[in-house]
């Protein structure tokens, strides 16, 4: 059993308030799990506007196949235009 876990700090320009956040970080853990079913959680910045720390998990037999799923979650974030992924990194167990 192999569990990835993806680690994405983000920068939301348009963001001017904690609500314009949770917006964007709401509509993004949605869509995220309904199309990759992983899990999604905010992990830090909490406080602040424009940053977001998001964790993403999965779990599976093959760690090939976890780091192909993670690295299309990626992918498919950095095509969104109310975010900018200032760092990532993938951790594999």
């Amino acid at each position: 059993m192999v569990v990835g876990v993806l680690r994405l700090d983000l920068f939301i320009p348009r963001s001017q308030s904690l609500k314009a956040k949770r917006q964007v970080i709401k509509g993004l853990r949605e869509r995220v799990r309904r199309r990759f079913n992983v899990s999604v959680c905010e992990l830090d910045n909490l406080d602040l506007w424009q940053r977001a720390t998001l964790g993403i998990a999965f779990l599976s037999n093959e760690s090939s196949y976890v780091h192909l799923i993670l690295s299309q979650v990626e992918r498919s974030l950095e095509e969104d235009g109310r975010i900018q992924i200032l760092h990532s990194s993938i951790e594999l167990r």
